[in-house]
């Protein structure tokens, strides 16, 4: 519960919201899930803290708005889908946003824009500025012209390294799913919620079992992926349910939601005490 507890003191938050998080089952946009997390955002925002949105869903938008109840196969068709459904997607959140007097600002990243070191000193300083600002950046992958040398692949890849990049103290992924199991929840109803990972030496991989949604590209196994890069930088993450995006309140208030991987920082704070 002390690590619940320290959440409360984050003030460099990332948030990351995939697409099944703010579409319908059919693959059209849930618009009012989408404004209950700009609500919450701004909440946040206002409270003082530093926010910034990774946000999946451009595919699935431009899917949507194309009439396609799936995603293609082909990369380039994925990719013009994107450059579609990229524009639509922004629209909508500057609309939101702007209704409680928010700005936002767009960043489309690609793996070589931070591991290349000028581009990635391009990269922190911008955000950092927007952030001085007082604008809530809204990243994604730039899926239009990644290829597969320059790819995250998964948003929630992406997170993890945007949260190191700017040493942010919390990643939150929204998902689908209550958080990590210990079997598969959907299949197994004995499966149980591991509230608290300490030790990422474990096999974490054998509590993978991944459900994507028709329009996603992440599963457990990327947030496993993340967690380890945000702990290796000292940044806390918890995964948790985003279908009430409300509950990133619940996070920031330290109750016990999601699965919490606690950082070194936070492991070493409660052994001082």
């Amino acid at each position: 519960m002390v690590h619940r507890k320290q959440l409360q003191n984050k003030n460099k938050i990332v948030i990351k919201v995939g697409s099944s998080s703010l579409t319908h089952s059919n693959g059209k946009l849930n618009l009012m899930r989408i404004e209950k997390l700009v609500r919450a955002i701004v909440d946040v925002h206002n409270s003082g803290k530093e926010v910034i949105l990774v946000s999946s869903g451009a595919i699935a938008t431009g899917a949507a708005k194309m009439g396609l109840d799936k995603k293609p196969d082909d990369k380039i068709k994925k990719q013009a889908l994107a450059a579609i459904g990229q524009a639509e997607l922004i629209k909508i959140y500057d609309k939101f946003f702007q209704e409680y007097n928010k700005t936002v600002a767009q960043i489309l990243i690609t793996k070589d824009g931070v591991e290349n070191s000028v581009r990635r000193k391009n990269a922190k300083n911008t955000i950092n500025e927007l952030l001085r600002m007082g604008i809530i950046p809204i990243i994604n992958e730039n899926d239009t012209i990644s290829t597969h040398e320059i790819e995250f692949g998964d948003n929630d890849t992406l997170s993890a390294v945007v949260a190191s990049l700017i040493n942010a103290d919390l990643l939150i992924l929204l998902s689908d799913i209550d958080g990590m199991f210990t079997g598969d929840p959907k299949t197994n109803e004995s499966a149980k919620l591991i509230s608290k990972v300490l030790d990422l030496s474990a096999d974490l991989e054998s509590y993978i079992f991944d459900n994507k949604s028709a329009f996603g590209t992440g599963g457990m196994a990327s947030k496993i992926v993340a967690a380890r890069h945000c702990i290796e930088h000292n940044i806390d993450m918890v995964i948790t349910n985003g279908s009430d995006p409300s509950i990133i309140f619940d996070v920031l208030s330290g109750k016990e939601v999601g699965t919490h991987f606690v950082s070194m920082s936070a492991i070493k704070c409660e052994e001082e005490r």
